[in-house]
């Protein structure tokens, strides 16, 4: 059963591939929130580790990866994003063994574009009070060791956007594999499928239009319909490896290819220098693939660096606390992420 979800998972993988990149429907897509990386370690990563992440990060990273969650796990992540836009990413989850080799996780990220200002044609400098848009993500996810060498998941996400007097709402989900092998389980290949699902729209009192009627003498309201929007799928393929330096020290090497359905495809390299399982550093560098007009589009591309550190808590516990540091090529200051895990 296992080697027929591989294959079909190595079948779409190259279906995708083959289609890969469209930046000609760049920026027709919605839910792009679906497309932010709350979590400090990924970030740091700059998504590159699809083949090397474990525990919470997984329910974003790929899936697959939470079912190497051995204890309970619970964390907050904070991001600014685009400083200078006052965007605001605020993201918490909880991972625990579910038995027979299965993990169950729980997510849930809110973006928070701030407060703006309700403009009109009657009053086009404000005056008219202000509104919060925001988005919201809620998932529950499943990771799964079907074997010493395979790890498989499934991730299931509810999308909800507000916008004064409308909102929209989908669902959709993720799949991933991860597969382990070398003599000492030092090299690792992922691979996942993100945002699966279906079209929606927005809808609420916000697309209604009062106009007078044909014999005008009164008005009345009509509503207006609104174009569904498709998801921002991603493929992510990407693969690892381990040097251990000595018994204290290891490398991590990871490398990953992102093929976007509505923007241009993304490759990342990146490192991690680990010591005993206490302090890890991490840089990494992205680029996109811009042969289709030869300009620079995406922010992020460019290097990304982070950090973490493991302090004890007592017993087996530990306190995992991370920063990220993502820069980009636009009149923005960077991307600042920080989070805390608490692994029992």
């Amino acid at each position: 059963m296992m080697k027929k979800a591989i294959a079909t998972c190595a079948f779409l993988a190259a279906s995708l591939v083959a289609f890969a990149g469209n930046p000609v429907r760049s920026g027709s897509a919605g839910a792009s929130e679906l497309l932010v990386n709350p979590w400090a370690r990924t970030a740091s990563w700059s998504e590159g580790n699809t083949a090397n992440v474990s525990g919470l990060e997984s329910l974003y990273g790929n899936i697959a990866g939470l079912a190497f969650t051995t204890g309970l796990q619970t964390g907050f992540s904070n991001t600014q994003w685009l400083v200078g836009s006052g965007i605001q990413l605020n993201s918490a989850a909880f991972a625990t063994p579910s038995g027979n080799e299965g993990v169950l996780g729980i997510h849930v990220t809110n973006m928070n574009y701030g407060q703006i200002e309700v403009t009109t044609t009657e009053l086009p400098d404000g005056g008219a009070g202000y509104f919060n848009p925001a988005a919201t993500i809620i998932g529950i996810g499943y990771a799964k060791k079907f074997t010493q060498s395979i790890y498989g998941g499934v991730n299931i996400k509810m999308y909800n956007s507000t916008i004064s007097n409308l909102s929209a709402t989908g669902v959709c989900f993720d799949a991933g594999v991860q597969y382990v092998t070398g003599e000492d389980r030092d090299f690792r290949f992922g691979i996942t499928l993100r945002n699966i699902g279906p079209s929606f729209g927005y809808n609420g009192d916000g697309m209604a239009i009062v106009l007078p009627v044909p014999t005008g003498s009164h008005t009345t309201t009509f509503d207006s319909r609104t174009e569904q929007f498709e998801l921002p799928t991603q493929l992510a393929i990407g693969a690892a490896k381990r040097f251990d330096l000595d018994a204290k020290n290891r490398l991590n090497l990871a490398g990953n290819f992102i093929s976007n359905s509505f923007k241009k495809d993304q490759f990342t390299v990146g490192m991690e220098f680990d010591h005993n399982d206490i302090f890890q550093v991490r840089a990494s560098y992205a680029a996109f693939d811009n042969r289709f007009d030869g300009l620079a589009t995406e922010a992020f591309s460019g290097p990304a660096m982070g950090f973490s550190v493991n302090a004890p808590t007592g017993g087996t516990s530990k306190l995992n606390l991370s920063y990220a540091y993502r820069l980009t090529n636009t009149a923005f200051a960077g991307v600042h992420t920080l989070g805390a895990t608490l692994v029992l």
